[in-house]
């Protein structure tokens, strides 16, 4: 057995998300769950940034290529832009973190952190330290008020820290776009940061909710960077969602299609949704799985 395979037996047989399981017949005797706060400064200090670097590059970067077969557009779109930004994408994979601190341009890795679920990254101590390491994480509260998360990003963006946000709060269960939550827009107007949507097309497919590793066959992804923007004078929290939720949507479009497409179709209002229709949730997940072609979007000259 190879140290692939060794790899992904290791990683079926870990509880991911949770703490060991209590026997239900022991559980009214299990000890309280103590609420621990784990620091992840460290994480972002030169020697922390140093050595993510070097994981990045030395092995996160290989093992992703060796995965899957990844294409990545519109990196171009952060040349010239001043940081600090805030990253944000669907989400519909735990490979998505990983596919955006592996595609960024090196001037914005560098300085760049992770907003990462606290219950599911920040439970045990191995897994806080990899995530702190790798990502340059902080723990964000999805099950309480996030006041302390909304915190440290907003003193992270002050000391010029660029940081990565999943506003639909979750893994999608079906592929499908759900609702944004307003948090990321709300730190956007509450700060100034400008906005850099990110669309990650392929990785439910390759890696979806209940697998932690991606399928055989190299699965195509692709990681497309917009154009950041920033928010408007007057602008709502509500009207700014909007606009994210559109430009990730574009994104997805220009994907399927072609860029000139997708920015007529954006300016006439004719996007598709990636809502998706409502149905049984077997008849979403089942649409949400269809492959994604390896040629990628037809070139205009084709």
């Amino acid at each position: 057995m190879g140290v692939k395979d060794e790899l992904k037996v290791m990683a079926e047989g870990f509880r991911w998300g949770r703490r060991p399981l209590v026997p239900r017949s022991a559980e009214e005797h299990a000890q309280p769950k103590v609420d621990r706060v784990f620091p992840s400064d460290w994480a972002r200090s030169d020697a922390g940034v140093a050595a993510r670097q070097v994981l990045l590059k030395g092995a996160m970067h290989p093992l992703v290529r060796n995965e899957l077969t990844l294409r990545v557009f519109g990196r171009d779109n952060l040349e010239g832009v001043d940081p600090p930004l805030i990253f944000y994408s669907n989400h519909s994979s735990h490979l998505d973190a990983t596919l955006i601190m592996c595609t960024l341009p090196d001037s914005w890795q560098a300085k760049t952190a992770v907003g990462a679920a606290r219950d599911y990254f920040f439970d045990v101590w191995w897994r806080q330290a990899f995530t702190a390491l790798v990502y340059g994480a902080f723990p964000i509260d999805r099950t309480r008020g996030a006041k302390g998360a909304v915190d440290k990003a907003r003193e992270l963006l002050a000391e010029g820290w660029s940081i990565v946000v999943f506003p639909e709060g979750t893994r999608s269960a079906d592929g499908h776009l759900q609702r944004f939550r307003h948090g990321a827009a709300r730190l956007a107007l509450e700060t100034g940061a400008g906005l850099a949507p990110i669309a990650i097309v392929g990785a439910f497919q390759a890696m979806p909710k209940g697998r932690f590793w991606p399928r055989s066959g190299r699965p195509p992804v692709t990681v497309r960077y917009g154009e950041p923007f920033w928010p408007s004078e007057g602008q709502t929290h509500q009207e700014l969602s909007l606009r994210m939720t559109q430009a990730v949507t574009q994104l997805f479009h220009e994907e399927r299609t072609t860029w000139w497409e997708a920015l007529h179709r954006a300016q006439r209002g004719e996007t598709p949704s990636l809502v998706g229709p409502q149905g049984p949730d077997w008849l979403r997940r089942w649409e949400g799985s269809r492959p994604v072609g390896r040629k990628g979007p037809a070139k205009v000259w084709e």
